[in-house]
C-alpha cells in the first residue's frame, strides 16, 4: 500500500468506535510522545466509552508497538 493509501486509510479507520478515534489521530499522539495505554488514551479520550476500553485498548498497544 502507498504512503498516500495508507494516510487515507488511517483517516477513514476507527480504533475507538465508542468515540470514534481515528487511527489517523492515534498515530499523530503516539509520534508526538505518548508512549503508553494510558497516554493515548488521556490525549485522545479512547478507552472513557461504553466499553471501557476493551475493544480500542489492544489496537491501541499495537500501534504503539509498531512505531
Amino acid at each position: 500500500m502507498t504512503d498516500i493509501n495508507q494516510e487515507i486509510m488511517d483517516k477513514l479507520t476507527k480504533v475507538c468506535l465508542c468515540k470514534v478515534v481515528t487511527r489517523a489521530t492515534m498515530k499523530k499522539v503516539i509520534n508526538e510522545g505518548a508512549d503508553t495505554l494510558e497516554k493515548v488514551q488521556k490525549a485522545t479520550g479512547a478507552g472513557s466509552g461504553p466499553c471501557g476500553g476493551r475493544r480500542c485498548s489492544p489496537k491501541i498497544l499495537e500501534l504503539i508497538e509498531s512505531k
